[in-house]
């Protein structure tokens, strides 16, 4: 499915719709996250592009300013200056110093030309800026001559022929074209940048929504878990509570009676609780570890000793079903809790003893090497199937033909006695015959032996 989502299980309609529901909630979660990341980026850079041009249009046309009042205040002091330098103010066009570039002309109020010189190019004086000059005194703004972009400022001088206007005209295409060069770089680099912040968006949304897709998966399957824990338990309960119901109806009708049949409805009855008592034990032991109540009392321990006192528990089991146990344990230290430990082992040679046919053996084996420890349980039953191997550590799960006697729960129990060892369970057939079992626990790099002189060293500087 989308997004990682783990797939249904075939046929729950439940789990689908579920799951399907989890695949929408999660891509549109991403692409919020990848619109939030793209439109962000997109504001930073729409304020700093902003920012840039208008700082960079200001700057230019505060320079453009201050060329046009150089020339003006020039023009300005040769008309007030009672004794004018000989030849009077420079007007048209200026080349070199601050005023290069320029053009300058002085008109009256309805634009006739009143300077010395050539006459006025096409299109000027600026007669905008000349009427604005007549009311304010002083104009200045940007104008178009033709296809030429201008700027023109326009200052009313009080002279002794009454007032003239002299307007100074400076060419705008060089700050212009600098000002769409910016422009084009903000657009064209910021697009990238916005393409490029709406990938990353994306992947990076992708990433981080990890975490929740596995939450999500975690929980269904929890769930599901639940429901088939719910309906397998109900089930493993109802047979002994129907038998024990059966044969207490049987002892009501024969009150008063002893009889043979009666002994044999309170032995039914008695194993049938024991039954249920093992159930409900195992149950709560699962529920238990599920939650993380189980705490383990860890210490150094020798795995070999442990598996030799498991294993030695079975040895009348075995030998009453025609099975031959075998042990052959090396010292291997574990930082474990040995009651949980011992339990281990004996699930495990437990379920090889059933699983093995009368006149088989089973063998019990541990090493143990610079890291870990190993227990092998071999034995020879008729082994596991291909497709079964996925189910084995699953609760209630029995393979068909499986021996009888057991809960369904001691392998689920196995493998969460040894999660909570930090270690790994795996199970394999054998190619001569039956199935081997094998952990591999953390080894511990201090002995049982030296951990208990360490306390009783710690002890006796205590007293």
């Amino acid at each position: 499915m989308p997004d990682g989502v783990a797939q249904p299980v075939a046929g729950d309609p439940v789990d689908e719709r579920a799951l399907a529901e989890d695949a929408r909630l999660i891509r549109g979660v991403r692409w919020r996250l990848v619109a939030w990341s793209g439109l962000t980026t997109l504001l930073v850079l729409a304020v700093l592009g902003l920012a840039l041009y208008v700082s960079a249009a200001r700057t230019l046309a505060d320079n453009g300013v201050r060329q046009l009042e150089v020339r003006t205040t020039q023009i300005v002091d040769d008309l007030e200056n009672p004794h004018p330098r000989p030849g009077g103010p420079e007007y048209g066009f200026i080349f070199g110093g601050n005023s290069s570039g320029t053009f300058a002309m002085a008109v009256d109020a309805q634009g006739n030309n009143l300077s010395r010189g050539p006459g006025l190019p096409s299109g000027l004086p600026v007669m905008d800026s000349v009427s604005a000059a007549v009311t304010s005194g002083k104009d200045v703004r940007v104008a178009q001559v033709g296809s030429l972009p201008i700027r023109a400022e326009t200052l009313r001088v009080a002279t002794d022929l009454g007032d003239v206007y002299v307007q100074v005209i400076q060419d705008r295409t060089a700050e212009q074209q600098t000002l769409d060069a910016i422009l084009r770089v903000l657009l064209i680099g910021g697009g990238i940048v916005v393409l490029v912040a709406f990938g990353f968006g994306a992947v990076y949304a992708r990433r981080a929504l990890v975490p929740i897709r596995e939450s999500l998966v975690s929980q269904r399957a929890a769930l599901r878990r639940q429901r088939e824990f719910a309906a397998d338990a109900s089930h493993e309960l109802r047979t002994p509570l129907t038998v024990i119901r059966s044969s207490v109806e049987h002892l009501r009708r024969n009150q008063g009676e002893p009889s043979t049949a009666s002994t044999e409805a309170l032995d039914d009855i008695d194993a049938e609780v024991g039954y249920l008592t093992n159930l409900v034990e195992d149950l709560l032991l699962l529920a238990r570890s599920d939650s993380g109540a189980i705490t383990l009392a860890r210490s150094p321990v020798d795995l070999g000793d442990i598996a030799a006192d498991g294993a030695g528990a079975l040895v009348k089991t075995a030998e009453t079903r025609g099975v031959h146990l075998s042990l052959d344990p090396e010292p291997a230290i574990v930082n474990g809790d040995s009651a949980r430990l011992r339990q281990l082992v004996v699930i495990l040679v437990d379920n090889a003893v059933r699983h093995t046919p009368r006149g088989g053996a089973v063998r019990v084996r541990v090493r143990a090497d610079a890291r870990e420890a190993v227990v092998d349980v071999e034995d020879d039953g008729p082994g596991i199937r291909t497709e079964d191997m996925p189910r084995v550590f699953e609760r209630f799960w029995r393979a068909p033909g499986a021996a009888g006697g057991g809960t369904g729960l001691g392998l689920a129990i196995a493998k969460s006695i040894v999660d909570l060892h930090d270690g790994r369970i795996t199970v394999m057939n054998r190619p001569e015959r039956g199935a081997r079992f094998t952990v591999r626990l953390p080894g511990a790099s201090e002995p049982p032996a030296a951990a208990e002189r360490g306390v009783v060293a710690a002890e006796d500087q205590a007293g």
